[in-house]
């Protein structure tokens, strides 16, 4: 899917700095922070569904508990 994204032009040009340090393109950038943001997001996902699973399992105990 083709997206239109537009930035600051303080984050171009940090964008752009970055892409020739690291000797790769501003997309390639990009699509690896995509990448970042889904995988560590969706982790979030399962630790806050386990939370949820684990308190309801234990309510009774963590109640006694306080």
């Amino acid at each position: 899917m083709a997206m239109n994204l537009r930035l600051r032009d303080d984050q171009t040009e940090a964008l752009k700095l970055r892409a020739e340090q690291e000797g790769t393109s501003m997309h390639a950038i990009l699509l690896r922070a995509v990448d970042d943001y889904l995988a560590r997001t969706a982790h979030e996902v399962l630790v806050r569904e386990a939370a949820k699973e684990q308190t309801a399992k234990w309510a009774e105990l963590l109640e006694r508990l306080k």
